[in-house]
């Protein structure tokens, strides 16, 4: 049966040029273009505003954000498509602008287009060695043909590391499309931060320790992580606070030292609380990485950039407010936890499991949610 299953996965990964399908790949007959108001695109808050654009930040402000956070802005972690349907058949239709390649990220994590049914997951999509522009995918998850229909809650997590197109969902010409699953609660968790909070180096998009605890507790989210660029910039200060959020979750740091932190960490935070007064934050400081095993204590920075994110927090605590906390990123993943990283740095699926159990218990107090595990 495993075997059946792992050439079925293999051989839906061959473009639509290839050829001849066995049928239950067979692509569907019926493309919903995208964007679509038959389905619900969650995560990019500036979706509409972008113009269907799959980008997590506003285009209109471009300008106003240091150049590497818009490249990576373009790339649409924490991109989901959602709906409820059902077909008996389902594909997605993708562009993308080059091929993976990047040395701590599987192709899967970089280019991959996870499909989760009824928050299970089922396959992957991905870009191949010949992606770019011009060369469309017609990726097919399954098609059962004439079996009976069930309704299934379709979600289809968007790419970690890479800008792609998705230009149109396949389902079968009798397909009902309806509204997806509401969430628990109707405000997204805003996490802002850096490459692992973007979700590096995770196997697949699915598999982000914010996707992990946004279907622990079916609650949405919204990913302003970026990849060596997570410096709180006044004009990202700005963009978090736009977002009407259920909690804010800083996520670690890219600055290297305490007074480059001591010139705009305070301040980032006074910036949302000049906005949303009251919506909880949760300060996490980093992650063990393996760099401190042989280096232990010559990394003074680090050890001060800890001390001084926890001193932040405290002042505004002492200052009267009560819905901000402070983790410990050690508690999340620490010293004795070296095998739950992908690089020495970046977490793979084990370490984003152990930062997803922390981070879920956590969310579930302050938001006073149940987890569905």
């Amino acid at each position: 049966m495993r075997i059946k299953m792992l050439m079925a996965f293999l051989l839906a990964t061959v473009s639509c040029c290839s050829g001849a399908y066995p049928p239950h790949l067979k692509p569907p007959s019926r493309w919903i273009q995208i964007p679509s108001p038959q389905v619900e695109v969650d995560g990019l808050p500036w979706y509409k505003e972008d113009h269907g654009e799959l980008y997590r930040l506003p285009v209109s402000l471009k300008d106003t954000y240091p150049t590497l956070v818009w490249e990576l802005a373009e790339q649409p972690s924490g991109g989901r498509i959602r709906f409820r349907t059902d077909s008996s058949a389902l594909a997605v239709r993708l562009e993308y602008p080059y091929p993976p390649g990047r040395p701590n990220l599987q192709a899967y994590g970089e280019s991959g287009v996870d499909l989760y049914v009824n928050n299970t997951y089922w396959s992957t999509a991905i870009a191949d060695k010949d992606a770019g522009p011009g060369k469309i995918y017609d990726h097919v998850y399954f098609n059962f043909g004439d079996g009976p229909r069930i309704e299934r809650n379709i979600t289809f997590y968007l790419p970690l590391y890479m800008g792609v197109k998705v230009l149109a969902l396949g389902v079968d010409p009798n397909a009902v499309i309806k509204p997806p699953q509401p969430f628990a609660i109707s405000k997204p968790v805003v996490y802002y931060g850096t490459s692992i909070t973007q979700g590096g180096a995770a196997s697949r998009p699915g598999m982000s320790y914010e996707a992990i605890v946004g279907r622990r507790l079916n609650i949405d989210f919204v990913n302003l992580g970026f990849s060596g660029a997570g410096k709180y910039e006044h004009s990202l200060a700005k963009a978090v606070a736009a977002i009407n959020a259920s909690c804010y979750v800083l996520d670690g740091t890219n600055l290297h030292t305490v007074e480059s932190m001591r010139e705009v960490f305070p301040q980032f935070i006074q910036t949302i609380r000049a906005k949303r007064p009251l919506t909880p934050i949760l300060v996490i400081s980093p992650i063990y990485s393996s760099y401190e095993l042989i280096h232990r204590g010559a990394d003074v920075n680090s050890n001060g950039k800890e001390a001084f994110m926890r001193s932040v927090v405290s002042q505004f605590v002492t200052d009267g407010d009560k819905n901000i906390q402070f983790i410990e990123g050690t508690d999340m993943l620490g010293p004795l936890q070296g095998d739950g990283l992908t690089d020495g740095v970046h977490p793979n699926d084990l370490g984003f499991g152990w930062i997803a159990d922390y981070i879920t218990r956590r969310l579930a107090s302050v938001l006073g949610l149940n987890s569905l595990y």
